[in-house]
């Protein structure tokens, strides 16, 4: 110890105030700028430890590489002239934060501010590539003024230089601490810091960069927050073991109160991975900032933690990696399961309808959703997370796209059902904040905002084919099936989306495509697959999709085609977006489709579903036998296709695949295998062997009957183009071209086999003669209008109707006076969750009709530690 008065250097020691593994250190004072000053020295006894020598020159480098108001600033260095070496700081009035928790936890806005304080300190350090490496409440202190400053860079580890011998550095206005607790990195295999502490890659004794400084982060400040410490065991191994295992004990179980938010950040700087971390100081203090204003922090009173037994740690103590492996081992052999975080699932919708899309808002706390409650047509809401309630925007007859970060939104105006599972309208851009839409571009189905907000990536119907821009105008991807949920990736490089083959069918794959238009399949073979985003450190795609059924549940996949399941729980639900700290919007959604039969001018109708989903498919002419494909979770991992009389009787499956179409005699009904090519098959609804179709036209989309039961109407062709009309008979496979241009099935057939309507490109229903193709626009018909069936004596088409109410209706049109009537109206009795009512079909004398309604009940839920 030295006495007062001593003189090192120009400086005269006036008290002590502390010692430490590494030194001494006192009060003295400067007499050149008459300031008083904090002296750091190597005792005598150690001085001439060669090891302990370099450290504390080490500590002296560190720190006066530094300049920060959260770091202690470093005055000089030196060394005295009985050759013991000295560090010479600012001088701190105050006490750590070691002693300010001996009086509990801190209250919550006063540990956000300290907190921030710390990550920008670090922040500093990791921007000079200066690791600290011993973060804990001993080495934090705490100023009169409400100051925090890092102290103790004695174990820091400069990340892009080794570390030079020093003499005498000049002297420097920079930053560096007072050491307490310091252990030399010598060789690989050694645990540096301080138990309970420590990143589990320093228990590891690995490699260690600036993110495990955001470990002893989360461990100092979980600490502030509860008053305990975030692991700990009866021993050091335990404790060890803990850091590599154990999750700590929520937070809010200390202080319910607690903001939500915070407790996210504290978990997400304690994730056992460095790569699932924040990955930088400056992200850590983004999310510290946005909540803290007074709205974002709880002003309840901190809860105290009960009294607890004193711990025996190995503080500052290296343990050599082979000893600490063992005992974690042995202590390994007699521990129970691992205890691993469920997810947390807040629901925040609670009205019957379908929920369209979701987003959060820019601040992450409010989120803003399209949905069509208690059978209204699509609205925009908001709400927030510690609302239970929703509030309208006043944004009517519109479906969300997107929400940037500058709190833009884009939406779809006047969409209309485009296909299943598609809608069509007019992009327009709209501020969160409110205002009239600014209309962009038509034909639009989707769309994201990158991330500055200032660029739309957009799906586009173009005609014959749909088109991923981005930006808009530039096509990137197209398909003559449809494109799902486009994501623009964190850093705007690349677009995730889910490409869907078949048009109709919600079936498909995982894809990302780059700027330069190169598409990469990440992963394949989803039966249904709905829902996409990037994750949190936009390293993966997480999709809700399965294989089987419709029951979707979370996945990921990496850029480089890994997958992993993240959630599977009971029944269907859809992701629709995710937050940079890790937080999910997902829809829980209870989908049923319902087969309905009645005859015109009875009020009553028969249920005819059999499973879960029951898509019509077809109505025999007598109007005695519908066919319908189950397509839901029922159906198993492929399609089942089943008649059923109309009378009520048992369905009667038929085998695998997609159900098209009864034959004009009633005995076969047209099949293809889901996904598959060249697999055209006619399966007796009767007694009888199945039928393979010989066909080598490639990708079948739709096929009808003709009148003679001898041909088949295919629509299809090759993957890459556009769909086109082909007549093929079944008894030699030829294969004839009708049309020549795209075509938006179905289609119906004359019943003398001559013409057929069908929509073309642009979705106007247009004659076509069989025989050589010639075309005749109908007049007085809408694109808003399909094909059904032929009248009996081919003078009337029956034409459905396309509708954003929960409506279906059924036109006659007389094809010599052009003119349209009325001939059904469905109105289901209870309209919530059903958008549509869709396909119906009609026996020729339009006597009887049948038709299948999907609904989809959806409940919103933000759900956090989804891992």
């Amino acid at each position: 110890m030295l006495c007062t008065g001593t003189s090192i250097g120009p400086y005269e020691v006036l008290a002590a105030i502390g010692a430490g593994g590494m030194g001494e250190v006192y009060r003295a004072r400067d007499s050149r700028l008459a300031r008083d000053v904090a002296i750091k020295v190597i005792p005598r006894a150690l001085a001439s430890d060669t090891s302990r020598l370099r450290r504390f020159e080490q500590e002296a480098q560190a720190a006066g590489m530094l300049n920060h108001p959260n770091l202690v600033a470093v005055y000089d260095f030196g060394t005295a002239g009985d050759g013991v070496p000295y560090l010479v700081t600012e001088l701190l009035e105050g006490e750590t934060l070691r002693n300010r928790l001996a009086s509990g936890p801190i209250p919550v806005r006063k540990a956000i501010d300290y907190a921030l304080q710390i990550a920008h300190g670090l922040a500093a350090a990791h921007d000079k590539g200066i690791v600290h490496r011993d973060l804990k409440p001993e080495n934090l202190f705490v100023t009169r003024d409400g100051r925090v400053k890092i102290l103790d860079f004695g174990l820091a580890k400069l990340v892009r230089d080794d570390f030079a011998p020093l003499t005498r550095p000049a002297k420097t206005e920079s930053s560096a601490g007072i050491a307490a607790t310091v252990v030399l990195p010598t060789e690989p295999g050694t645990l540096l810091g301080t138990v309970g502490y420590m990143s589990p890659e320093q228990v590891r004794g690995a490699a260690v960069d600036h993110r495990t400084d955001l470990f002893s982060f989360g461990t100092v400040l979980y600490e502030m927050l509860s008053g305990r410490r975030a692991f700990g065991g009866d021993s050091g191994v335990e404790t060890l073991y803990a850091i590599l295992e154990e999750e700590p004990r929520d937070l809010a179980d200390f202080n319910p109160a607690l903001p939500p938010a915070l407790e996210r950040i504290v978990m997400h700087a304690l994730e056992k991975n460095p790569e699932e971390r924040f990955q930088s100081a400056r992200d850590l203090g983004f999310h510290l900032q946005a909540i803290s204003n007074p709205s974002g922090a709880s002003r309840s009173t901190a809860i105290r933690s009960p009294g607890r037994r004193r711990r025996r740690t190995l503080t500052g103590t290296a343990i050599g990696l082979g000893l600490a492996a063992a005992l974690i081992t042995a202590f390994l052999a007699g521990k129970g399961a691992v205890r691993v975080p469920a997810p947390v699932f807040k629901q925040l919708t609670f009205r019957r309808g379908t929920l369209d899309a979701a987003r959060f808002a820019p601040d992450g706390q409010a989120m803003v959703y399209s949905a069509g409650w208690d059978g209204m047509p699509s609205e925009l809401f908001t709400t927030r997370v510690d609302a239970v309630e929703s509030r309208p925007l006043g944004l009517a007859n519109a479906d969300l796209l997107a929400v940037s970060t500058n709190g833009e939104m884009a939406v779809l105006l006047g969409s209309h059902p485009h296909r299943p599972f598609t809608r069509s309208g007019t992009l327009a851009r709209v501020l969160l904040a409110g205002g009239a839409p600014r209309e962009i571009a038509a034909n639009v189905q989707a769309a994201d905002w990158s991330p500055d907000g200032t660029t739309l990536a957009i799906v586009r119907d173009q005609q014959d084919k749909i088109c991923l821009e981005y930006p808009m105008g530039t096509v990137l991807y197209s398909t003559a099936g449809w494109i799902g949920n486009p994501r623009v990736s964190r850093d705007g490089t690349q677009i995730a989306f889910i490409d869907h083959p078949m048009r109709g069918d919600d079936g498909g794959a995982i894809a990302v495509v780059d700027k330069a238009g190169h598409k990469q399949t990440l992963s394949s073979g989803w039966l249904s697959a709905q829902g996409l985003a990037w994750s949190s450190r936009g390293d993966e795609v997480w999709f809700t999709a399965t294989r089987v059924g419709i029951a979707r549940a979370v996945h990921a996949v990496t850029l480089t085609g890994q997958e992993r399941q993240l959630s599977n729980v009971p029944g269907t639900v859809t992701l629709h977006d995710i937050t940079a700290d890790g937080r999910l919007l997902l829809s829980s959604d209870v989908c049923r489709m319902r087969a309905a039969f009645a005859r015109t001018g009875e009020t009553a109708e028969r249920d005819l579903s059999w499973l879960d989903w029951s898509l019509l498919r077809d109505l025999s002419a007598d109007g005695k036998t519908i066919l319908i494909n189950e397509t839901g979770e029922g159906a198993g991992a492929t399609y089942g296709i089943y008649v059923r009389g109309t009378d009520g009787s048992p369905a009667v499956r038929l085998g695998d695949g997609v159900g098209m179409a009864l034959s004009p005699d009633g005995l076969w009904a047209l099949s293809f295998l889901h996904g598959s090519k060249e697999s055209i098959s006619l399966l007796p609804t009767g007694a009888g062997e199945a039928r393979a179709v010989a066909c080598s036209l490639g990708v079948v989309r739709w096929m009808a009957w003709f009148p003679d039961g001898k041909r088949i109407l295919v629509l299809g062709g090759r993957e890459d183009e556009a769909p086109q009309l082909y007549e093929l008979g079944l008894s030699d496979g030829t294969l004839r071209a009708i049309t020549h241009d795209a075509i938006v099935g179905p289609a119906i057939v004359s019943p003398d086999g001559t013409r057929l309507v069908a929509r073309d490109s642009e979705w106007r229903p247009t004659l076509y003669q069989v025989a050589d193709g010639t075309t005749r626009l109908l007049p007085g018909l809408s694109s808003a209008l399909t094909p059904v069936r032929w009248s009996a004596d081919g003078g009337c088409i029956y034409l459905s109707e396309r509708s954003s109410s929960p409506e279906g209706r059924v036109l006659c049109y007389d094809m010599l006076s052009c003119k349209a009537v009325p001939q059904v109206t469905i109105v289901p009795s209870d309209p919530a969750g059903i958008r549509g009512v869709a396909p119906i079909a009609i026996t020729p004398d339009g006597k009887a009709y049948a038709y299948s309604s999907a609904r989809v009940l959806s409940s919103l839920f933000l759900v956090d530690d989804l891992r």
